[in-house]
């Protein structure tokens, strides 16, 4: 793949035929992948733009980085339901162990990464507590990206929030490695309705978010729709609940939030003369509703196919076309369409007993837009997040599943970064915290004392978290060796019959285990396939 990239820059006039010439022959005679990705990232410079980064390349190491399971933090809801993952790490390293299980595989990537805050490059503080210059930035991305289009499905899509002062640095490396012929475009959205001056110039209230995808293809369509930014309920009128009055001269009822089926009841009525408006309290109910509809006018939007989506018991209504009615969707991304803010973020957070834990934390409907909107033909897609922080997108994953049945799963990568706030880790004191309560509606430690679970229901679903593991390539000690202590299971692999499949399959997925086993018939016993491939 790397040796194809370079012929596509050399076709792209980015990258010299004579210093490609070179890159491939370095490419070639690499010990591992991890010297591969770092001799490729030197063909990166854009000549034709004047991109330009000094490029701080991964240290090269003899350990094998493997995925270990941590059996404290995983948990198991129900036997047959799905099982999503999070690995805690660093996220270079886990997406190496990705590859073994899930290249290929993953239909949506959603990234929020610890980008500066400054227009210099200069240290600054960024959404995790620690300092960045824009070199680093660019430089920690490159090989990350690289390796997440190695997973993407090639109908996969890749979204990357980032803010206005590092965009036009950041878009330049995804053309650079997901091409310029793949970008969708760069959607707009607003990540505050009350933001103070953050400057002496303007106010900033968008935030831009980066698609791409892996392949072109003209057929490719993304549908805009209304979400329901994971709080009010999915209605779907075709298949209503009950009987639904909306009286006459009132604005007050008492559904109760959920998913309402054909199987609950059987028709919806709306009176004559009720004006119907999206999203407003009792109080403010007035004669500039959205729209006005009769008995005979919601038959009729019943049988095309309407959505409603219900939350509360005050009057809050607003209507989705189903997505038979396909909309291109638009670059802005705002309440309009039902997504929210960086505060309706925070409030999630606090519900969930985690206080002012993440500044910068992006709400639950934002990505669920994104992901319907890239995979709406997709229920059961496979979702990715690699700088997870608080486990938003497995949080927004689960929602969706909630409100149309999907099957999607996640993945979540988010090294323990300890601040402040998060005195044990990041992963530890919030991603998992998190996942857990939202899942079980409970605690590691049993408790319920958190806001969320008094007026929302668990999602289910079962997790499996990992931790990366390190092992000397040569190391021969008994019980030690990276033929021992990598667990196949782990990686979608039933336990192998024997050990020379073992080392065989580790040799050939685990490149700095720097063996390679041999067609050899003398091999007479598994002891002495393990004795030639630890002495070696």
């Amino acid at each position: 793949m790397l040796l194809q990239e370079l012929e596509r820059r050399v076709g792209d006039k980015v990258l010299e035929p004579s210093n490609a010439a070179l890159l491939k022959k370095l490419i070639c005679n690499a010990d591992n992948d991890d010297e591969a990705l770092s001799i490729a990232a030197l063909g990166t410079t854009y000549k034709k733009t004047g991109f330009h980064f000094d490029k701080r390349l991964e240290q090269p190491t003899n350990d094998i980085r493997y995925l270990k399971k941590n059996n404290q933090l995983s948990f198991q809801t129900e036997e047959r339901g799905l099982t999503h993952k999070l690995i805690i790490g660093d996220n270079y390293e886990a997406l190496q162990n990705l590859q073994v299980e899930y290249r290929g595989q993953v239909d949506v990537i959603y990234i929020d990464p610890p980008y500066g805050k400054d227009s210099m490059g200069e240290f600054a503080q960024t959404n995790y507590e620690n300092a960045i210059t824009r070199d680093n930035l660019l430089s920690m991305l490159y090989p990350r990206l690289m390796l997440a289009k190695q997973l993407m499905a090639d109908d996969g899509v890749i979204f990357c929030s980032i803010d206005d002062k590092n965009q036009a640095y950041v878009k330049c490396l995804f053309d650079e490695v997901f091409g310029e012929r793949n970008f969708v475009g760069t959607f707009l959205w607003k990540r505050t309705d009350t933001s103070p001056s953050l400057s002496n110039k303007i106010r900033k209230k968008l935030e831009f978010v980066l698609c791409y995808t892996k392949t072109y293809s003209s057929e490719r369509k993304f549908v805009q729709g209304l979400v329901d930014g994971g709080d009010a309920p999915l209605l779907n009128a075709g298949n209503p609940l009950g009987i639904l009055r909306f009286p006459k001269g009132s604005v007050q009822f008492n559904i109760p939030d959920g998913v309402y089926s054909a199987e609950d009841a059987k028709s919806i009525e709306l009176l004559d003369n009720v004006i119907v408006k999206g999203g407003v309290n009792v109080s403010e109910f007035s004669a500039k509703g959205h729209f006005k509809w009769g008995q005979q006018n919601l038959d009729k939007e019943v049988n095309a196919g309407t959505y409603f989506l219900v939350k509360g018991t005050t009057f809050s209504i607003r209507y989705q076309k189903s997505s038979k009615q396909t909309k291109t969707p638009s670059n802005i991304i705002d309440s309009e369409i039902g997504v929210s803010t960086n505060e309706e973020a925070a409030k999630c957070l606090l519900l969930l007993g985690f206080g002012h834990t993440f500044d910068y934390a992006k709400p639950i409907s934002l990505i669920e837009y994104l992901v319907k909107m890239s995979c709406w033909m997709k229920p059961d897609a496979l979702v990715l997040d690699f700088f997870a922080g608080s486990g938003t997108t497995g949080h927004a994953v689960l929602a969706l599943n909630e409100a149309d049945k999907g099957s999607r799963r996640f993945i979540l990568c988010q090294s323990n970064e300890v601040t402040e706030t998060t005195p044990n880790g990041i992963a530890y004191d919030v991603t998992s915290k998190r996942l857990k309560r939202i899942m079980t509606g409970e605690c590691y430690d049993g408790k319920k004392d958190f806001k969320w679970v008094e007026s929302n229901l668990p999602y289910g679903d079962n997790l499996d978290v990992y931790e990366i593991g390190r092992v000397f390539h040569a190391e021969t000690t008994e019980g030690k060796t990276p033929f021992d202590v990598i667990d196949e299971t782990l990686y979608g692999r039933e336990k192998f019959k024997t050990l020379r499949e073992k080392v065989e399959w580790v040799c050939s997925n685990f490149e700095n285990c720097q063996k390679c086993v041999q067609n050899d018939d003398e091999w007479e016993s598994d002891k002495r396939v393990r004795d030639d491939a630890t002495r070696s």
